[in-house]
């Protein structure tokens, strides 16, 4: 049974292109926009030479579409792609494994019939789903293909039926097992320079080697033996994941079909994996290169005209300042940024039981238009990275979150940085483990209450929160997966057969039940509350450091729901004056307040003044005494409260 509260896709493309319909024909400014990235990228004459081609793609794209697609062309209001609505679920295709169907099958049963969970997840990443060499599906052998281990295209039709999606562009890299690069050590001329080949590993000079940032510490080169003898390939993540050599326009144009294909077969979302490093340079870092902005530009402009109504969301594991770079300037690069920064400042809070350094962090968040947004992980099935704190916490801070993190059981991978210097690159571990101790004498209930206290975190920052399928159901640390495979991250990519966890889901006192129970409870108050819409205004209250405090008001200012969270295992209590959270009346009567948060460029709307706030998660009531909101909350309590007069006007 489909959710009905989920979007349906009622635009479905043609399996054939029609070309008995008029072409499309592209406007001078389109061909300006193309022709100008494609100059860029690879000077005048060879964009000219490969522009018929890039052309070629967008008509055959476009004739797929049903007449009422191509009339509709998929406008969208960039201020409203993105919804209080939208929450992610982050799976692989075959995390939950069964005897009766296929494990894209058994995800969708899941989703749908496990109390809690319908009608809460309205967009589906499903990690890498296409056949592999390595890599749980990032080392790609064919890109355009569903690994048969998993279903078929039909039943990713069919999950787009029912959920947004987001499909995986990983675009750096290729399986060594790929046919292009086989054809390529065959000597076949069609696929010469689809990597980036040397004959011999000293003409990557030391001098070179020592800028070159990756997030690993292997050599970057590895040795294959070619119909022309041995050649030495460029690979920034293991021997077995080639990357594609954006030099040469062949390799562009390839990726962009298969971009074309993705949207045709469902993407709602394209997440560029890794797209940090799209681009080599012998002689420079190799990471953030200003052709690897332009490579995503183009992609933008290519969704533009072909698919508005597809966003690009940019994976990129780098500090803080370098990742938010990916929105461009608001408009032309990704439409949503992994934001990679929460995770470690979330761990620290409550590693510290202190919330002050995040919410420093919060208060210099920029967000530059209404057409981009953060998407808010804490866990991912990489691990936990720590290069987004790189500049906002200390190397002291850093050091503590290792530590503690290891206390927890965790593993900590590497990446070499500038200078050829190794330095700590994520933390492996799952969500459930990172924060509770497996050793301890602690009751599940409060372990359960801090992995809630953590999300709701994610849930009430502004943008969109993304939930990893075992942080969902609290997955402790798999290291017994970890010392068959000798691959750190596989301490968080388990697989559970769905029939043992049906089974926990009718158990109250298991872990993933209680989870779900009360995670749950975050989850509809979040998409029924459009005070948490990605462009509604937040500010951050400094009111104590055992809570963290973010006051989220609805675009267009109906709506303020004041979010505590207590990151400490003790209860605390708060007071907020109305003259602080900005309640009408306080200031002469005035209908507008300015900004309460001095980086803001609108004013936040003045609170209606009522005695009474509503604890949507307590469900409770508070009431103001002297001008005062006073809230006592017990150990890693949440709530989150409204104005009792916006609370029946809801209702009414």
């Amino acid at each position: 049974m489909l959710n009905p509260n989920l979007p349906k896709k009622s635009n479905v493309y043609n399996s054939s292109p029609d070309y008995t319909r008029p072409l499309l024909q592209l406007s001078s400014e389109q061909r300006q926009w193309l022709l100008g990235r494609l100059k860029f990228l690879y000077g005048e004459a060879t964009a000219t030479q490969y522009f018929p081609e890039l052309e070629r793609l967008l008509k055959v794209h476009h004739a797929h579409k049903t007449p009422e697609m191509q009339a509709q062309n998929g406008s969208v209001n960039p201020a409203e792609r993105f919804t209080e609505k939208d929450i992610a679920l982050i799976t692989y295709g075959d995390i939950l494994l069964s005897e009766s169907a296929s494990p894209l099958a058994t995800l969708a049963n899941f989703l749908e019939c496990t109390p809690g969970l319908r009608g809460v997840f309205n967009t589906l990443h499903i990690l890498p789903f296409f056949p592999y060499s390595s890599d749980r599906g990032f080392s790609i052998t064919d890109f355009k293909a569903v690994d048969p281990n998993l279903g078929s295209w039909q039943d990713i039709e069919l999950l787009g039926q029912r959920y947004r999606l987001m499909f995986d562009g990983v675009f750096n890299h290729a399986s060594s097992q790929s046919k292009p690069f086989q054809e390529m050590l065959n000597g076949n001329p069609n696929y010469q320079n689809f990597a980036t080949t040397y004959r011999s590993p000293d003409e990557l000079t030391p001098e070179q080697r020592d800028i070159i940032v990756r997030p690993r510490t292997s050599d970057v080169l590895t040795q294959y033996q070619s119909i022309d003898g041995p050649i030495w390939v460029w690979t920034t993540f293991s021997p077995d994941q080639i990357d594609l050599n954006f030099t040469n326009p062949k390799v562009l144009l390839e990726v962009i079909d298969t971009l074309l294909l993705y949207v045709r077969r469902g993407a709602d979302i394209i997440r560029l994996d890794a797209v940090t490093y799209l681009w080599e340079e012998p002689g420079t870092p190799c990471a953030n290169l200003a052709q690897t902005h332009e490579v995503i530009r183009l992609f933008r402009d290519v969704l533009n005209i072909a698919a508005p109504q597809v966003a690009l969301t940019t994976e990129t594991n780098i500090p803080h300042e370098e990742n938010i770079t990916y929105f461009g300037n608001g408009y032309d690069e990704a439409q949503m940024v992994y934001n990679f920064a929460l995770p470690p400042l979330v761990l620290y809070t409550f590693y510290q039981e202190d919330a002050t350094e995040l919410s420093k962090w919060i208060q210099t968040l920029d967000y530059p238009s209404e057409a981009m947004t953060f998407f808010n992980i804490l866990d991912t099935h990489d691990g936990i990275g720590l290069l987004g704190v790189k500049n906002i916490l200390s190397e002291q801070q850093i050091n503590v979150i290792i530590r503690c993190a290891r206390e927890h059981g965790a593993l900590i991978s590497y990446r070499t940085a500038e200078g050829g210097v190794e330095e700590p690159y994520e933390i492996n571990s799952t969500w459930f483990s990172a924060l509770n101790l497996d050793n301890d004498e602690e009751n599940l209930e409060l372990k359960i209450k801090r992995m809630v206290a953590s999300r709701s975190i994610a849930l009430v920052l502004r943008g969109i929160p993304g939930i990893y399928l075992h942080g969902l159901v609290g997955t402790r640390n798999n290291i017994e997966t970890v010392l068959k495979t000798n691959v750190k991250r596989d301490i968080n990519r388990a697989v559970i057969h769905a029939s043992d966890l049906t089974q926990d889901l009718k158990n109250p006192k298991s872990r993933a039940y209680q989870m779900i129970m009360q995670l749950s409870r975050l989850l509809d108050v979040r998409v029924s509350n459009k005070a948490f819409h990605p462009n509604g205004e937040q500010k951050v209250f400094h009111l104590d450091p055992a809570i963290f405090a973010l006051l989220r008001i609805s675009p267009d200012c109906e709506q303020h729901i004041l979010t505590l969270t207590n990151v400490t295992p003790r209860r605390a209590q708060v007071s907020i004056s109305l003259e602080q959270l900005g309640v009408a009346g306080v200031y002469s009567g005035s209908e507008q307040l300015s900004s309460l948060d001095d980086k803001a460029d609108k004013p936040i709307c003045a609170i209606p003044q009522d005695n009474y706030w509503y604890d949507l998660m307590g469900r409770r009531g508070w009431r103001i005494v002297d001008n005062t909101l006073n809230v006592s909350l017990a150990a890693y309590d949440v709530a989150w409260l409204i104005p009792l007069i916006e609370l029946e006007q809801m209702i009414e």
